[in-house]
């Protein structure tokens, strides 16, 4: 385990997270906001644990993390580190359930997952926000971080929110 809040457990995805990661990843709600395309099969969330999600934990020491709830014992999104070599930051990424959001689940485990950056060497971060995207914004300030710029990111316009740990 990463770190626990009163209602979330924050830790490390693990193969048994494969059906979760399949179904944030072919949600169309969730991925309006988000420049790939959804995944049609299992096996693409079964690829994308062990070649991204392991290999970031590999490479770096940290990745993405699953976020549990508690009370329904079942992985609701993901909140954590990422190393974007475009942009040589480390971004705090967050994505939940559509019936999660609105309930302060997205505040809640990105302040923890923050609070745990410094452990893993991170001293400052980014968040790399799709124009639009009104609530992950809200998250972003909530948490303290500050607009810095607009810039592109994998083919679209993103606004990049900073803080320094």
């Amino acid at each position: 385990m990463i770190t626990q809040t009163e209602r979330l457990i924050i830790r490390p995805f693990t193969e048994q997270d494969c059906e979760a990661l399949y179904l944030m990843n072919s949600n169309p709600a969730m991925l309006k906001y988000i420049p790939s395309a959804a995944f049609t099969s299992r096996e693409q969330a079964v690829e994308l644990f062990h070649q991204v999600i392991q290999g970031d934990y590999q490479q770096h020491g940290f990745g993405r993390w699953a976020v549990e709830h508690k009370a329904d014992k079942r992985v609701i999104g993901f909140c954590g580190p990422k190393f974007i070599p475009e942009f040589n930051e480390v971004e705090l990424g967050y994505r939940y359930f559509p019936e999660y959001w609105g309930t302060g689940i997205g505040t809640e485990a990105a302040s923890a997952a923050l609070a745990e950056f410094k452990r893993f060497g991170i001293e400052q971060t980014i968040a790399l926000i799709l124009e639009g995207n009104l609530g992950s914004e809200g998250v972003a300030k909530r948490v303290g971080m500050h607009w810095r710029e607009q810039n592109e990111f994998m083919g679209h316009k993103v606004n990049i929110y900073a803080k320094v740990l």
